[in-house]
């Protein structure tokens, strides 16, 4: 069978752009590589014929060659150098998926190789009160981590010398194995993607750069920090392995129950007893607010069980950025549950003088239950 036209192929022109052509082909890639289309011969045979086409069309060089002269500049090793017959799919496919995709097709990226090494990140949980999340504050804290070995600057080698090219990668970090037509990458097991081998380990760390160790840090909770809230601290974590760096600290916020305030994002709510009279007859009363002081509310005549009163900007502080939440508070009335005979009188004498307009909600409710009754 007479091969396709590679300008038709990739679906572009004879003055088509490199960055073009590359954009075409890396389409065509993605949508018939065999990890995708597995057991599909007819995609599989796409994918070689784009990347074919894109091996010549991809360099100056080849590129002139067959615009000149067409498929016959590479048949029976033609076009010298450039001839396609000296393509080989198992070691050129792996750059070009490097390139291309990163990892995401068994390549193994453009990572550095410290990378591998970096430390590990910490947790550390830290409980405080509401009141210290209402203000902030500064906590010492001790945790085990690792640091950086005094004695070989963190390096791994003994002082006087150095790492040595890794024998098996010979210092790529990577290892190639072919899998019928594909090459795998894979890091390299003996030096762990590192490129290097460590022949005089250090006898202080035994050659890791790091030692383990009990540290203590200052660390600054801001106001308004929530139940949950997770602080970064960046590189304060263990040390890196032969000069990579450092892990994350993070610390974890519990934020411990109140006694009196709930909290629900950055406002309070709290509930005030009060007696049946001061409902009915209407008082003034000072609540507590989270920061120590007091705040004077006036509750009105007549004011219902459940009913709330906001006090504004008296909440937690915003984490981000100035200003505060509110601080709800909910008065609930307390009927007496031991009453004194001159109190027990006084309430008899109350019901035979009440009347309907001073109760409309029990007025209304035997409005609906007699109707319902009726029906």
């Amino acid at each position: 069978m007479a091969k396709r036209d590679y300008y038709e192929v990739l679906g572009v022109s004879k003055n088509s752009t490199p960055d073009q052509i590359k954009s075409a082909y890396r389409k065509l890639a993605v949508k018939y590589h065999p990890d995708k289309n597995e057991g599909d011969k007819a995609a599989e045979e796409k994918f070689k014929e784009a990347s074919e086409a894109y091996h010549i069309l991809s360099n100056t060089e080849r590129k002139q060659n067959y615009d000149n002269f067409g498929h016959a500049a590479f048949e029976n090793g033609g076009g010298g150098r450039g001839g396609f017959s000296n393509f080989d799919f198992s070691s050129n496919f792996s750059d070009l998926f490097e390139d291309f995709f990163g990892e995401g097709f068994g390549g193994g990226g453009r990572r550095s190789r410290k990378s591998n090494y970096r430390g590990s990140d910490l947790r550390y949980d830290l409980t405080i009160s509401l009141e210290e999340a209402y203000s902030g504050k500064k906590q010492d804290i001790k945790f085990a981590t690792s640091e950086k070995c005094n004695t070989c600057s963190g390096k791994g080698s003994k002082p006087g010398s150095a790492p040595e090219s890794c024998s098996m990668c010979k210092g790529h970090g990577q290892v190639r194995s072919s899998q019928g037509f594909f090459t795998v990458q894979q890091t390299c097991p003996q030096c762990a993607g590192s490129g290097e081998q460590i022949s005089n380990p250090c006898g202080s760390c035994n050659g890791q750069g790091k030692k383990q160790t009990s540290k203590r840090l200052s660390v600054s909770i801001p106001k308004g920090v929530d139940d949950g809230t997770r602080i970064r601290l960046a590189g304060k974590g263990e040390a890196g392995s032969r000069g990579a760096a450092n892990g994350d600290l993070y610390l974890f916020i519990n934020v411990n129950a109140h006694d009196l305030f709930k909290r629900s994002d950055e406002n309070l709510f709290f509930e005030c007893p009060i007696s049946i009279a001061d409902a009915a007859l209407g008082t003034s009363i000072e609540i507590p607010t989270i920061d120590g002081g007091k705040a004077k509310i006036k509750i009105p005549a007549g004011t219902q069980s459940g009913r709330q009163f906001r006090l504004k900007a008296k909440g937690m502080p915003y984490i981000r950025g100035s200003g505060s939440g509110d601080l709800y508070v909910q008065v609930n009335t307390e009927v007496p549950i031991s009453l004194n005979s001159e109190q027990k009188e006084l309430l008899e004498k109350f019901r035979e003088i009440e009347n309907e307009k001073s109760n409309p909600s029990i007025k209304k409710f035997f409005q609906k239950a007699k109707s319902f009754w009726k029906n």
